[in-house]
């Protein structure tokens, strides 16, 4: 009986398992009759859409190195997000689901896809350069549930800046412009190109060439494999002749003392650029990864015109640090001596014109001679040299230092200043020039304008004994065979300048700074409290509207404030290093001789052996001087 139960029990579970296995078989059955009947077209489209898909490799641009190597522009990694229509079904879908997914305007994103209609369907539209994490996940998410397949995210070199460090030296890239297209064969849409600074004027060094990839992938937009891949080469290293510490020293110079303005620092024996600065600045990092709309009309709506280069697109009245070519030209054409004396008493009168001293409430200067008159800044001595030389000889003289020509910069955009001439009123005017116009020339107003950059070159021609010098920024280029030196570009001319006449001008300079002048701001003292490396320059205020205007509209708004000047060369009697610092509505050139301190301080520590001096915290004079 009990072995009878037990077959029983046994026949019974084996008609549970065989009934499941066919239940199982019959499930499968139907699966795969749905698969490849029901669902047959499905699965077919899916595998025909199994393709090849080449994906382009961006070349890194070339890193930036300074003259003792260290690294001023590099690279960093970032994500782009493009959208690739070859694989779109529906392309206003995808727009309109990325927009929402990446948190950016939909009309911007059509706009994007829009500009770029005309290209291969093959080719990715990039929608959204240097991506954040969160935007990178939000998009693979979905392209992993296959909302987005038409959607490719790919890592990429950018440009990464010291933040606002020489910012308009180095310039900023971004994508290239249909203009350039047009203009070079050897750029495509898509393509990061310079777009300022020396990004712009070295492009076809820095760019390198794009490398690309050939992949596999399926229906959804995976990559299932890689065919081949052709590795992109990096553009060509260019090491320049900024020094890193200089120009560390001219922003914190400008930081500390609170001005706008530029300054321009050069190797006097060639034109080579030591520092290079206009403020204010701007971030060109914001441009690296695709400037938005908002920044950009910050900056181009700012009434600081940040993005304006003052060092070589500012043209300003030079003041007082003009009147060395006047002097230059008054001994050069033989009609003064450096012993000429001329009596100040505080005012002169020319052509029925009273023309004021800036020390007209003490009483003028007396009695001075050439090299007194520099160091005091005399005005009525320069009105009457001016006088007695006419404007064509100091427009002869002027242009022989490097004013009121191009300086010739390897840098894009650069403007020229203006030193006035018969010649030039008559042909722009269609007027005489008048010799009561020269009185103002004289002492670097009226028609007078140059720019900061020309100002390095006129202190450089001076401390060089008379050749004008090209400044320059390329100092050796890497094409990956080592650092080959590039030549130095050739002077602009060359003045045959008497020594002993020069020297005057250069010995009126040395006791600005050094006795008692207006740029002592300047000197750099030993510990002995005793100045050394004979820092000579000369300080300049320039006006920025006359007296009388200034008079009308009230002197509290800042744009009437005159503009500082400072302009040096050092050691006195073997220059190394020569400028400019200019402050916009900088009061007086007493302030931007004590940014020039710092940068010559450091300049000379480097030279001597000394620690680096820490960054000052200056304090302007904001009362109103010469």
């Amino acid at each position: 009986m009990a072995l009878h139960e037990d077959r029983r029990k046994i026949s019974i579970r084996l008609t549970f398992l065989q009934s499941g296995i066919t239940l199982a078989f019959a499930l499968l059955a139907v699966g795969f009759w749905v698969v490849q009947v029901v669902q047959h077209a499905k699965y077919e489209e899916m595998a025909e859409n199994n393709h090849q898909r080449t994906l382009a490799l961006r070349a890194p641009r070339g890193l930036v190195f300074d003259r003792r190597g260290a690294v001023l522009v590099e690279n960093r990694h970032s994500y782009s997000i493009s959208i690739v229509r070859e694989h779109t079904k529906d392309l206003n879908r995808t727009i309109r689901l990325l927009a929402g997914v990446v948190g950016v305007d939909e009309a911007r994103v059509r706009e994007i896809v829009d500009r770029h209609r005309r290209e291969p369907t093959f080719r990715p539209i990039t929608i959204l350069q240097d991506a954040t994490l969160a935007q990178v996940a939000a998009v693979t998410a979905r392209r992993l549930d296959f909302e987005l397949p038409d959607i490719v995210v790919e890592q990429v070199p950018t440009r990464q800046y010291p933040e606002t460090m020489a910012a308009h030296l180095f310039g900023y890239v971004g994508e290239v412009n249909d203009a350039q297209v047009s203009e070079d064969d050897a750029l495509k849409s898509g393509d990061i190109v310079g777009q300022s600074g020396i990004e712009k004027v070295y492009n076809a060094m820095l760019m390198g060439h794009d490398g690309a990839k050939r992949v596999v992938v399926n229906s959804v937009g995976r990559e299932i494999r890689t065919l081949d891949e052709d590795a992109p080469t990096e553009g060509k290293r260019l090491q320049l002749t900024v020094d890193y510490d200089v120009q560390k020293a001219i922003e914190d110079g400008f930081d500390s003392i609170g001005f706008n303005g530029a300054a321009v620092v050069l190797d006097p024996s060639d034109g080579a650029v030591l520092g290079f600065t206009s403020r204010p600045a701007y971030d060109p990092n914001a441009f690296a990864a695709g400037i938005d709309r908002a920044a950009w009309a910050s900056l181009t709506s700012d009434e600081e015109t940040p993005l304006n280069d003052r060092a070589i697109q500012g043209r300003y009245s030079p003041g007082s640090t003009f009147k060395m070519a006047v002097a230059l030209a008054g001994l050069e054409e033989g009609i003064i001596t450096p012993d000429f004396h001329v009596h100040c008493v505080g005012h002169a009168n020319f052509y029925g014109r009273d023309f004021k001293c800036w020390r007209l409430s003490r009483g003028g200067h007396g009695s001075l001679d050439l090299r007194h008159a520099i160091e005091q800044s005399c005005d009525v001595y320069f009105y009457t040299v001016a006088n007695m030389v006419g404007v064509d000889k100091i427009n002869k003289w002027a242009t022989a230092l490097g004013l009121g020509v191009k300086s010739g910069i390897d840098l894009p955009n650069e403007v020229q200043g203006l030193v006035p001439s018969t010649a030039w009123k008559r042909e722009k005017m269609h007027e005489k020039w008048y010799a009561g116009e020269t009185i103002s020339v004289g002492i670097g107003q009226g028609q007078v304008s140059v720019t900061p950059v020309s100002m390095a070159v006129y202190m450089a021609t001076l401390a060089n004994g008379g050749t004008r010098v090209t400044p320059h920024l390329l100092k050796a280029v890497d094409d990956g065979g080592g650092w080959k030196p590039v030549p130095t570009p050739p002077p602009q001319s060359k003045a045959d300048i008497d020594p002993e006449k020069l020297q005057a001008i250069r010995d009126g300079l040395w006791m600005v700074v050094n006795q008692n002048g207006t740029g002592h701001n300047a000197q750099i003292k030993g510990p002995d409290g005793k100045p050394i490396h004979d820092v000579s320059g000369k300080t300049g205020t320039a006006q920025v509207i006359s007296n009388q205007g200034r008079a009308a509209a009230g002197k509290t708004a800042k744009n009437l404030k005159d503009n500082g000047w400072f302009v040096f060369f050092a050691p006195r009697d073997n220059p190394q290093i020569a400028g400019v610092v200019f402050l916009e509505h900088g009061i007086h050139g007493g302030n931007a001789a004590m940014v020039a301190h710092h940068i010559l301080d450091t300049f000379f520590a480097k030279l001597d052996g000394r620690p680096l001096p820490p960054k000052p915290m200056l304090k302007a004079n904001l009362s109103e001087a010469q």
